[in-house]
């Protein structure tokens, strides 16, 4: 995505580029790139409360949703953030403050969506502050749930009310 999706944008018709985005979808939807470890499909089933109340694209919302709930988790293993950022944003690491530089592969993760014309916060998607408590009564009690959603961290409904709030 990183470099297919600018290429897409200067170009709609650049099948290549397209094709290497259906592709690397297609992998990490159909759990190849999963096998093994725990994922976050928290950040997924967050966005979902804001695709539903304020009908909003899937991708529009995950572009606020994660950032926010990366930062949120990340020190619950530090050193995958900080891998992917020096991996894939380019970050130097940091071996004596790892989320120094986990935190710095969010941020260039955040520049990236918005440099490609993502929304980053809630006003951005049309979402207000005052439906936070509607949101995360329906995300963490609805669906049979008892108060929590789990994924690579089980969040109470404290915890998704900081995080809708970090979005505002």
């Amino acid at each position: 995505m990183k470099h297919e999706g600018p290429r897409v944008i200067e170009n709609p018709d650049n099948y290549e580029a397209r094709a290497n985005i259906m592709w690397a979808g297609m992998m990490a939807h159909n759990n190849s790139c999963g096998v093994g470890r725990s994922q976050d499909w928290n950040s997924h089933n967050i966005e979902h409360e804001l695709s539903a109340l304020y009908d909003c694209a899937h991708g529009a919302g995950l572009a606020v949703t994660m950032p926010a709930v990366f930062k949120y988790v990340m020190n619950h293993n530090v050193m995958r953030f900080a891998q992917v950022a020096v991996r894939v944003w380019g970050c130097s690491m940091d071996f004596e403050h790892p989320e120094v530089t986990a935190l710095e592969g969010i941020n260039a993760f955040a520049a990236f969506l918005k440099s490609i014309g993502m929304p980053a916060n809630f006003a951005e998607l049309g979402a207000k502050e005052e439906d936070i408590p509607q949101l995360v009564e329906t995300l963490c009690c609805g669906d049979g749930r008892n108060g929590s959603i789990s994924g690579f961290v089980t969040l109470d409904k404290e915890d998704c009310t900081k995080i809708y709030k970090m979005m505002v």
